[in-house]
């Protein structure tokens, strides 16, 4: 008997390992509270934040700032490179914005804000495509300036995390009979 309960001690630990990789996430945008703002410099923009971070479908990008004097605006690729705040695919207001990310491919978001989009306060980042959506990151996420026209695309499907599951869902199996 206590062979079978360490048994499946084990395999729901592991099962809930399993789950933890590929479960999406809740990202605040920039890392901080703040970040939705003019950045100071170009090294300060939320590009070379998004440069650095892997994006999954199913991940959710939050805002936090002051709703009464800014928006965030998302918007094409079009509307971003020339900071055109007037026909935008979607617009909030609410200063605690969630965007669900649906899709693989770019995304393009300005602040809706007079003249700061103009002054650096934009966001444009990459959503990897489904097939490679259990990538762990190791490496960084290509410049969004290398993908602008194509889609988002990870690297092969063979990557050591891809094994890792298998051998977790193997020793769950295992561990149940």
């Amino acid at each position: 008997m206590a062979a079978f309960s360490r048994r499946l001690t084990s395999s729901l630990v592991l099962f809930c390992l399993f789950l933890s990789f590929t479960e999406a996430k809740e990202i605040l945008v920039g890392g901080k509270t703040d970040a939705w703002k003019i950045p100071s410099s170009e090294s300060d923009s939320l590009n070379k934040w998004a440069e650095k971070s892997r994006f999954r479908i199913g991940d959710s990008l939050v805002w936090k700032y002051d709703g009464a004097k800014d928006s965030v605006l998302q918007v094409t690729k079009e509307a971003y490179t020339s900071c055109n705040t007037s026909d935008p695919i979607a617009e909030y207001k609410d200063g605690k914005t969630k965007v669900k990310l649906e899709r693989s491919g770019s995304y393009f978001f300005i602040s809706g804000a007079n003249a700061h989009c103009e002054q650096g306060q934009k966001l444009h980042l990459v959503v990897m495509s489904p097939k490679h959506r259990y990538r762990t990151g190791i490496s960084p996420a290509p410049s969004p300036a290398e993908l602008y026209e194509a889609p988002a695309i990870a690297p092969s499907p063979t990557s050591s995390a891809t094994m890792l599951k298998a051998g977790f869902l193997g020793v769950l199996f295992l561990g149940l009979f």
